[in-house]
């Protein structure tokens, strides 16, 4: 492991995802990773009560950013002592606004996208179980407001970042925003700047979309094999 992701989500973490893999420091673990296959789901739910071997969730990874690693970014710093650090961090008004668009909206919100996402709940076990860690993970963060609908607080995420510059050597650790770019990033890792623009990727809309997609493809697979059984019966 040579970089560990210590930022939130919605913090360009798919970009960053995206922009280490172009200089050849990846694999790079991110929650696409279990979005794309979710029998790993379990193996991070146990990872919540200590019940992990990092070797094992990381092997052949050279990054981990996004979550479910970096909730694990103190753990993940003593199981890989030369690993760096990278605080991805975006201003908080901004940070609030992308999370009730996207996973906030997906948990908890009022949204066309957790009606979609519980009717999946209901016929596919496991994204239930990616739901409810989730959840889990939020809810321990003090990220999210302390009352029924558990709001995004950007103030939140300041605290979270100061703790982590807290945390971290100053030697290990990049504070990066996406503004930033190649640069730092490339300075801090000691690459060459590719010549190439940083990748932008995953909005709140893509991100929408693509959740709506993958469930509404995961009901309507459960439908035709409901339909099979019933006429091979």
């Amino acid at each position: 492991m040579r970089v560990i992701g210590a930022g939130v989500p919605r913090t360009a973490t798919t970009s960053l995802k995206i922009a280490l893999e172009m200089l050849g420091v990846g694999p790079c673990y991110h929650m696409v990773n279990v979005l794309g296959n979710l029998s790993l789901v379990p193996v991070w739910r146990r990872a919540l009560v200590g019940e992990v071997s990092w070797e094992h969730v990381f092997e052949g990874y050279q990054a981990t950013v996004d979550w479910p690693g970096g909730f694990f970014y103190r753990e993940l710093m003593r199981a890989y002592p030369d690993a760096k650090v990278l605080l991805s961090v975006r201003e908080p008004e901004g940070w609030e606004r992308s999370m009730r668009e996207t996973i906030w909206g997906a948990l908890y919100g009022d949204t066309l996208t957790r009606d979609v996402s519980n009717a999946r709940q209901r016929v596919d076990p496991l994204w239930r179980q990616y739901n409810q860690l989730m959840q889990d993970m939020w809810e321990r963060t003090g990220l999210l407001a302390a009352h029924g609908n558990h709001y995004p607080v950007g103030s939140a995420m300041l605290a979270y970042n100061q703790e982590v510059w807290r945390t971290v050597p100053a030697d290990r650790l990049l504070v990066w925003s996406p503004g930033d770019g190649w640069e730092p990033l490339c300075q801090f890792l000691q690459v060459a700047v590719p010549d190439a623009p940083f990748p932008r990727v995953n909005d709140s809309k893509a991100f929408t979309e693509r959740l709506i997609d993958s469930c509404l493809q995961a009901l309507t697979d459960w439908r035709a094999a409901g339909d099979s059984a019933d006429a091979v019966g």
